[in-house]
């Protein structure tokens, strides 16, 4: 079956024909039929270079051998437990000696699960109730931070079915807006338990934190006894060997991890101070539980990725962002497009928009028809990248400089569709 008809089938079972709303584009998705490396092929055959990479976890590619080949033979004697295994502090080993922030950890079964958590525990070690959220920011698809979020639900209002009751102690300011932050905690400072944020904002393109962002951040919770959370399901090892907290030098108090901690295998994990996370069941009253939390399958895929993410290899996918995003900012530069490319690392991203995108609002003035033009002619070139302005596009180690080339000249050709700008 082809995709549309794939399609036209999925939706008698699934709403919009989809399992997550970022998957939908019209007229329909693309259906995969296999994928290895850096590319993905659909079930009419067609094969896209993929900087999507399922939404970032695989910075390895698809079906990277070793973990496979590790993941497999795990299979064989075992895929759930119930106990704990040798493995489970195999990889907390790996996590606690990468992260600067994790002195002791906690296995979930997703990113949504290690943010929901964290905030549940910076709860309980304050004793206050009010959370600090950044406009923009997806902390996954729970209550508490379905209020003004990015990811899929940045092209949608709040959700419905969340009472008032739930989201009347999440407050939200501007990322990158120090003087808003200022006024908030001056009003509300001794019933805020934690501020939680996405170091880089990767469910609304792709923001950084504006130099000393983040050591205000840092100073401003201490002075107040408020516990700073990183949000670095994206991140954590995406941006460096101990993720954004690595990169730009602050240390949070607790930090979330998901995506790449699970080597494309469904997991997370939330980290941290030990005086904090020893609040934790059995230890102490903030509970947590669940029957998947430290599945063997996810552990190992986790263990077989994170011992392939070496210095060689950051510096890799770093020389390989930054050939990629040179070369879009001269095309931009000779075509004089007002849009604004950015990102770090192995992330980037393209906003339509002719102003700098420094939070939420910034983002949301972006032209999201000159970007679907864009994301369609890139179809039509053979690559892949998520189909939102508000998402971010990712670089694995499988992606060859062949490849970034040829990503190089289908984004020219892409641009020039989307402006209807011909040379």
């Amino acid at each position: 079956m082809y995709s549309e008809e794939l399609f036209n089938e999925s939706k008698k079972y699934f709403p919009g024909g989809v399992n997550s709303p970022v998957r939908a584009f019209k007229p329909y998705p693309f259906f995969v039929k296999s994928a290895g490396g850096s590319k993905i092929t659909d079930v009419d055959e067609k094969t896209y270079i993929d900087y999507c990479l399922a939404y970032g976890p695989l910075i390895l590619g698809h079906a990277n051998p070793k973990v496979v080949r590790e993941v497999s033979n795990q299979l064989t004697i075992g895929s759930a437990y119930g106990t704990p295994s040798e493995n489970e502090i195999k990889l907390a080993k790996e996590i606690v000696d990468r992260i600067p922030s994790a002195e002791m950890l906690r296995f979930t079964n997703s990113g949504t699960e290690a943010t929901m958590s964290a905030i549940r525990l910076a709860r309980g070690f304050t004793g206050r109730n009010k959370i600090v959220k950044f406009e923009g920011a997806y902390h996954g698809a729970h209550d508490y931070v379905l209020v003004k979020s990015g990811s899929g639900a940045a092209t949608l209002p709040d959700s419905l079915g969340i009472p008032e009751d739930t989201t009347k102690n999440t407050l939200s300011v501007p990322f990158n807006d120090e003087e808003a932050l200022v006024g908030l905690i001056k009003e509300e400072g001794e019933n805020i338990a934690c501020i939680i944020l996405e170091v880089v904002m990767g469910n609304v393109g792709c923001i950084e934190p504006k130099k000393g962002f983040l050591e205000f951040l840092r100073k401003i919770t201490e002075e107040n006894g408020i516990i700073l959370i990183f949000d670095e399901v994206i991140t954590g090892f995406r941006v460096a060997r101990g993720g954004a907290q690595d990169y730009y030098n602050v240390t949070p108090d607790l930090t979330t991890l998901g995506k790449i901690v699970g080597g494309g295998l469904p997991m997370g994990a939330f980290c941290g101070k030990k005086e904090i996370m020893e609040l934790i069941a059995p230890n102490g009253p903030v509970y947590h539980a669940g029957t998947f939390s430290g599945n063997p399958i996810s552990v190992q895929a986790g263990i077989s990725t994170l011992q392939q993410l070496d210095d060689k290899l950051y510096k890799d996918l770093e020389r390989k962002g930054n050939f990629l995003r040179s070369n879009i900012k001269s095309i931009v530069d000779e075509q004089e497009y007002n849009v604004q490319p950015v990102g770090l690392a192995s992330m980037f991203q393209i906003y339509f928009n002719p102003s700098e995108v420094y939070n939420y609002v910034d983002a949301q003035a972006s032209d999201r028809r000159k970007f679907l033009r864009y994301f369609k002619s890139l179809l039509k070139e053979g690559v892949f990248i998520p189909p939102s302005q508000f998402e971010c596009n990712f670089i694995s180690s499988a992606h060859s400089m062949e490849d970034i080339q040829n990503t190089i000249d289908s984004i020219d050709l892409a641009l020039e569709m989307a402006f209807k700008k011909r040379k």
